[in-house]
């Protein structure tokens, strides 16, 4: 049966990044996948990861840019970039506007399954 999602949940992160998760663990209880709305500040940089999850990033405004093993990525506005469970990737936003995206993960995000670098 269908079901509404009226409305997500925020979810706090430091950095000036705004986190609304639609679909996931927090909002919904799902674990097979999450998705959120994201909304990141220019010069905010995420620690690199080698998550247990595959994430798709759907860029809606600004640049996205992705650290990987075979070298950086700019995803733009109308672009999208999948990075594979197991990849090690660092995620930035390298411009003055920041960056406005929806982040899909499959299954559905938790800090323990990112196994970010330092924690």
């Amino acid at each position: 049966m269908a079901e509404l999602i009226e409305k997500p949940t925020r979810v706090p992160v430091p950095g000036g990044k705004v986190i609304d998760e639609y679909v996931g663990r927090v909002n919904t209880g799902e674990s097979a996948m999450s998705v959120a709305h994201m909304v990141a500040p220019g010069g905010w940089v995420e620690p690199a990861q080698r998550p247990d999850f595959d994430e798709v990033t759907l860029v809606l405004r600004g640049c996205v840019r992705v650290e990987h093993p075979g070298g950086v990525l700019d995803v733009r506005a109308g672009q999208a970039v999948v990075a594979r469970a197991g990849e090690r990737v660092r995620y930035t936003t390298p411009e003055e506007g920041g960056a406005e995206y929806v982040a899909i993960c499959l299954p559905a995000f938790s800090p323990d399954l990112a196994r970010r670098d330092g924690g």
